[in-house]
């Protein structure tokens, strides 16, 4: 494949199942007495360690996020565009890890996964995660590398609720903090986005009480729906109007309720193809993920006294036209941060794209991302000489 052979690709990988015997106890009270973790690395570790890059995905991603599975592989991980050989997250000085966390469906625990006690399919009854407790998970994992401490936490979207947990929850363990497209707690319309797709799930004949797996059947058309819902979302009316208008499939009305408009074909394809390769209770799961997370409900109801823990520098950035994730919200953490007297940059992109715009190579967010990860990297390589920066 071309791709492969390409400079900038971290090529071919090969992901590890890390598995974990000492209990997690979660934030709902329920302990999981073993789990696994799936993971990939690219990149080589130094000799002090001081140059790790843990990247936290979003509520559809995974582990796969640069690179590669083999040669027939159509697509390279979710985030390619901006990790390999001299990209913005530079493999050639980071060595760079990326999970699947607890509750996925690409190989980490989760409701696909045996439940050990019964010898039977999770399913329904995987434990409800939180961002605290893929923080707790991802701290063990570091402590399984060898990493005392992150050069950089990088994450978009929800990826980006789990770097503020990391800089809250542990502030030695980081030294920058990358928070893109993001928020800090969802607001009620994200909310209730988020119950229409979880009631498309539970309201499909096949979904079984979340059973369907052990009766041989899946939700695909309540997955595809909540899918169609969530990608409304992502992408912004610029975005839609210029990829599909309101052009038509046939040059006229057929007068039905079948396909007539081109973003309702589209639309449709999304939902199905998403409900062949993601798992409907993962969905349910991490869409409470997201409704869950409210750092400053801690903290008297305060961001600012909530971030006063951080100690990384941050770099926030936003996308003009994300609705769902809007700009206000990316200022509402550059605000308390600066507030707290924490060291922050926040960027505002121009972008048309929408909330998708965090996983595209789009020039400003791009180079912006390169020269403040280059720093990162000097800051590293400086560590790791002992040599001032």
């Amino acid at each position: 494949m071309p791709e492969i052979a390409q400079d900038n690709s971290v090529g071919l990988v090969t992901p590890e199942l890390v598995s974990f015997t000492t209990p997690l106890t979660l934030s709902c009270g329920r302990d999981l007495p073993q789990y696994d973790l799936m993971v990939e690395t690219y990149g080589t570790l130094n000799t002090s360690r001081t140059n790790a890059v843990l990247i936290c995905h979003a509520l559809s991603g995974d582990h796969h996020a640069a690179g590669y599975h083999s040669q027939d592989d159509r697509k390279p991980g979710w985030w390619d565009t901006s990790i390999g050989p001299g990209k913005a997250i530079d493999t050639n000085r980071f060595f760079v890890v990326c999970l699947n966390n607890l509750g996925g469906c690409a190989g980490s625990t989760g409701p696909t996964s045996i439940n050990p006690e019964t010898g039977k399919l999770w399913g329904p009854d995987f434990p409800v995660v939180t961002v605290d407790d893929w923080v707790e998970s991802q701290a063990r994992l570091a402590d399984h590398l060898g990493i005392k401490q992150w050069a950089a936490i990088v994450g978009g979207s929800l990826g980006g609720m789990q770097v503020l947990e990391w800089s809250i929850r542990y502030p030695d363990r980081l030294r920058n903090a990358v928070v893109i497209a993001s928020a800090p707690k969802l607001s009620a319309q994200n909310i209730a986005f988020n119950e229409v797709a979880r009631q498309a799930i539970m309201s499909d004949p096949d979904f079984h009480d979340g059973h369907y797996l052990d009766k041989g059947t899946l939700p695909a058309s309540g997955l595809g729906l909540a899918r169609m819902v969530g990608h409304i979302t992502y992408l912004s009316d610029d975005a839609m109007k210029a990829k599909f208008g309101r052009e038509m499939k046939d040059k006229h009305f057929n007068f039905d309720f079948g396909i007539e408009f081109q973003v309702e074909s589209y639309l449709r394809y999304q939902g199905e193809s998403f409900s062949k390769r993601f798992d409907a209770n993962t969905y349910l799961l991490m869409t409470r993920v997201l409704d869950y997370y409210d750092p400053a409900s801690r903290y008297n109801n305060n961001l600012v006294e909530a971030l006063s823990h951080a100690t990384a520098k941050f770099l926030v950035i936003a996308f003009t036209t994300d609705w769902r994730f809007s700009p206000e919200r990316s200022e509402e953490i550059a605000n308390a941060l600066h507030t707290a007297q924490k060291e922050v940059s926040y960027l505002k992109v121009e972008a048309p794209q929408g909330h998708d715009a965090f996983l595209m190579d789009i020039p400003r967010y791009t180079a912006a991302l390169t020269a403040w990860m280059e720093h990162v990297a000097d800051e590293s390589d400086a560590l790791l000489t002992g040599s001032a920066i």
